[in-house]
This record gives C-alpha cells, structure tokens and sequence, in this order.
C-alpha cells in the first residue's frame, strides 16, 4: 500500500478544524490565527463557513493543523 506524502490527503477540513479544536480551544486557536470565526461565538459549523469562502484562512488553518499533527498523534 502507498503511503500519501501529503499530510492532508483524506482528511476533511471539518475533521482539522474538530480535532483542533479539541486540542486547543478555540481561545489559543484564535492566538494561533487571528481570524474572527475563532473569536467571536465560535463554533465548528461558523468556522466551516468561513474557512471554504476564504483560502488564506484556511491554508493558515491547514499549516497548523500539520505543525500539530505528532502532537495529536502522541493523544
């Protein structure tokens, strides 16, 4: 079996943004990205919303999500 060099591949945006969440909070998350679906009533289905309109957000969204993945793994 091929393994995917791509650490995304597979992985839903939903299932970044939950398992960040439950690793973080959306407190730090906003720290790490500053962006207002973190903010402001935050939640899963808001930050979805805005993260598949808005690529930059999401590519800083992903990025983290890769930074944190021996983190999550070691859970």
């Amino acid at each position: 079996m091929e393994k995917h060099k791509d650490p995304l591949h597979g992985i839903t945006l939903q299932k970044i943004v939950e398992q960040l969440v439950d690793y973080y909070g959306f407190d730090t998350l906003a720290e790490f990205v500053n962006i207002k679906c973190f903010k402001d009533n935050p939640s899963v289905k808001s930050s979805l919303t805005f993260l598949r309109k808005t690529d930059w957000a999401r590519k800083k969204v992903e990025e983290l999500y890769i930074r944190t993945l021996p983190k999550l793994k070691t859970l």
